[in-house]
């Protein structure tokens, strides 16, 4: 029994938003790279590292968007290619964890040693950085609540901002004081704020590859729900995982009792499913003589 079987995935309605942000990035993630080497900056290199991830980031969420909408011709992929949007948020995570790391090993190591550090083109560079990355965030912000594939590339821009207003502040600060060590300081604290970000969405993209009940979703009510349905004496093997972005899906089988309607218990349980957030479900009915099925340990 499907529920849901003609819905849409999230990220595909936002693809033309990762389209705008990859060019406006990438286009300036050329110019801060090449600023940065000339002003000897490590907070305008790392920044301009973590831009290069999130070129890759909104690169691989293109072409994830692209992939998760193609028919399956192999006949192998019963449930699609769906799950590529949640690689490429699992690419993002990567990459975040390691540019933080190279930040803050680069920061560490530049502790007690003379640096000169061109103030001009980090002020100036950074803050061009700024405009790019907030058009970018206004752009994906709509798409982040409803794709996980989205909100990987929003995280990213919101980290690479944060590093725009870290090396602004840096700027600042090595101008007015005249000490190179602020650079550093910034540098390190953009590094960890990119690794808690990445954290976070590392556990939330596990979580969906572990198949867990959905954040949101409760397994007890949905089995005590299903249960209340009218000739329903039974409810047992409930599944319930994510797909991707906004595509929930379930399994059950429920013990009716003698001659009852199973179309009836099928349509209450289906209504009931979507009013849970389950996108599609599959639903075996067995009468109550039934042996066996409800001996299955997983």
């Amino acid at each position: 029994m499907g529920a849901g079987h003609g819905h849409g995935h999230a990220a595909g309605r936002h693809r033309w938003r990762l389209a705008v942000s990859f060019a406006l990035i990438g286009s300036f993630f050329v110019v801060e790279l090449i600023f940065g080497l000339l002003s000897g900056s490590l907070a305008l290199l790392s920044d301009a590292g973590h831009m290069a991830a999130d070129v890759v980031t909104l690169g691989a969420a293109l072409i994830a968007t692209r992939i998760a909408t193609r028919p399956d011709t192999t006949g192998r992929r019963s449930y699609g290619s769906y799950r590529a949007e949640v690689f490429a948020s699992l690419l993002a995570v990567v990459l975040m964890l390691g540019v933080a790391c190279y930040v803050v090993a680069e920061s560490i190591g530049r502790i007690g040693v003379a640096a000169e550090v061109s103030t001009g083109p980090m002020l100036v560079v950074g803050a061009l950085g700024l405009i790019v990355n907030v058009i970018a965030l206004l752009l994906l912000r709509a798409g982040a609540g409803e794709s996980l594939n989205v909100k990987g590339a929003y995280l990213e821009v919101v980290a690479d901002t944060a590093g725009s207003v870290g090396v602004i502040a840096a700027g600042w600060l090595v101008a007015a004081t005249g000490q190179a060590f602020w650079d550093t300081v910034v540098a390190l604290a953009i590094g960890v704020f990119v690794a808690v970000r990445a954290i976070s969405l590392g556990r939330q993209v596990f979580a969906v590859l572990g198949q867990h009940v959905p954040e949101g979703v409760d397994a007890a009510a949905v089995a005590a729900d299903l249960a209340a349905v009218e000739g329903v004496r039974d409810v047992h093997d409930l599944h319930l995982w994510t797909l991707t972005s906004g595509m929930n899906v379930a399994t059950a089988h429920l013990v009716t009792t003698d001659q009852q309607d199973h179309h009836a218990v099928l349509d209450q349980a289906r209504d009931l499913l979507r009013r849970h957030g389950v996108a599609h479900a599959t639903l075996q009915v067995e009468p109550a003589d039934h042996r066996g099925c409800d001996e299955l340990g997983w």
